[in-house]
C-alpha cells in the first residue's frame, strides 16, 4: 500500500506542477497580449504624430506654391498679352501684302 501512496503522491505532485506551469504560461500569454496592445497604441500615437507633421509640411508647401503660382499666373498673363499684341502688329503689318498675293494668285490664269 505504501507504494500506492508514493505513486499517488507523485501523481499529485505532477498535477500540481502541471497546474503551476499552466498558470505560468497563462501569465506569460497575458503579459504578451498586454505588451502587444501597448506597442500597438504607441505605434498608433507615433503614426498620428508623423501624419500631423507631414500634413503640416504639405500645407506649408502648398501655401508657398499657391502664392508663387499667383505670381506665375500674372507673369504668364503679361507674357501672353505681349505676344498677342506682337501678333496683332505683325498681322496689321503684313495683311495688305497677303491680300495682294492672294488677289494676284486668284486672278492669274495659267495656260
Amino acid at each position: 500500500m505504501e507504494s500506492n501512496r508514493g505513486q499517488s503522491g507523485g501523481i499529485q505532485l505532477l498535477l500540481s506542477a502541471e497546474q503551476e506551469a499552466q498558470h505560468v504560461v497563462n501569465a506569460a500569454r497575458s503579459a504578451k497580449q498586454a505588451r502587444l496592445k501597448q506597442a500597438k497604441e504607441e505605434a498608433e500615437k507615433e503614426i498620428a504624430a508623423l501624419r500631423a507633421h507631414l500634413e503640416a509640411e504639405f500645407q506649408k508647401k502648398l501655401s508657398k506654391s499657391t502664392g508663387d503660382s499667383g505670381a506665375n499666373v500674372k507673369r504668364l498673363e503679361h507674357e501672353t498679352e505681349a505676344k498677342i499684341q506682337h501678333l496683332k502688329a505683325d498681322t496689321k503689318r503684313i495683311s495688305h501684302d497677303v491680300a495682294q498675293m492672294l488677289l494676284r494668285h486668284a486672278t492669274t490664269v495659267k495656260n
